[in-house]
């Protein structure tokens, strides 16, 4: 599950139709906004419960700005509200308490490399991944610092791969980038990193076995006053998506009939 703040609701509904299908969830990688959701659902794999829950969730429990920390700090905010919102709703402790196996991804801010936090706190690893550079500050986290995902992998199928998946099915919330007002610097940091999201996600999008790409339309980063239309966008992009999910999960259980056959 992709990044893209506020839009981040339409994974709920991409959720919600692969519950109706009956179609499994073994696996969720999230990147910031998808690291929050995919955190949520992992410690309660309930789709109207997760509705509830993340319908509760407002700018304000994301975003502490503080006048001192935007004069003396490394972002507006500082992302410790965020961690305790997510302290708060996710039940378990750890990611290795979860009950689906969970893997949040963050950038090293030093070294430029792509980092999944698959064991340690669960709130503190959703924190580092929805670190946008320079609205959060970064976040320091088993000896690195640590920023959003999304810098260097915004959807990270190759994670899913890494750690087993069979068919991945990734959900990209980056499309349809615009802005039609930049006013301030909080608005060029937000535009800067719906840019840089939607850009990084080119090979992700090829690599993946079903590609879902809710139409967004012009809700941004910030826009929590549209989760309903979001929900609904991911609602509809996972209906339509629905005949190519099962139709690599049957070639998938075709090829591992195939390879289970002897040869003469």
């Amino acid at each position: 599950m992709g990044g893209g703040g506020a839009r981040g609701f339409a994974h709920i509904g991409v959720i919600r139709v692969l519950e109706q299908e009956r179609i499994p969830i073994d696996l969720l990688v999230g990147t910031s906004v998808g690291s929050l959701i995919g955190a949520v659902y992992a410690g309660n794999p309930d789709s109207f419960d997760l509705e509830w829950t993340a319908f509760q969730l407002t700018q304000d429990d994301i975003f502490d700005f503080r006048l001192m920390n935007t004069i003396m700090g490394m972002g507006y905010a500082k992302g410790e509200q965020l961690e305790a919102w997510v302290s708060a709703k996710v039940r378990q402790r750890t990611i290795e308490q979860l009950r689906i196996p969970f893997a949040a991804v963050a950038t090293d801010l030093d070294s430029g490399d792509r980092v999944v936090l698959d064991h340690g706190p669960v709130a503190r690893a959703v924190r580092a991944s929805s670190a946008i550079p320079g609205v959060f500050e970064p976040v320091t986290h088993e000896g690195k610092v640590l920023v959003d995902g999304g810098v260097v992998d915004n959807l990270a199928v190759d994670v899913a791969r890494e750690k087993g998946a069979d068919v991945v099915v990734a959900v990209d919330i980056s499309e349809e980038v615009s802005r039609t007002t930049v006013k301030n610097l909080l608005d060029v940091l937000l535009q800067t990193t719906d840019i840089m999201c939607a850009r990084s996600v080119v090979r992700s999008r090829e690599a993946a076995d079903v590609l879902v790409a809710p139409r967004m339309g012009s809700v941004g980063i910030l826009d929590f006053g549209h989760k309903k239309q979001s929900m609904q966008a991911g609602i509809e992009a996972g209906r339509a998506a629905i005949p190519r999910i099962r139709a690599a999960i049957l070639a998938w259980k075709e090829k591992k009939a195939a390879e289970a056959v002897p040869r003469s």
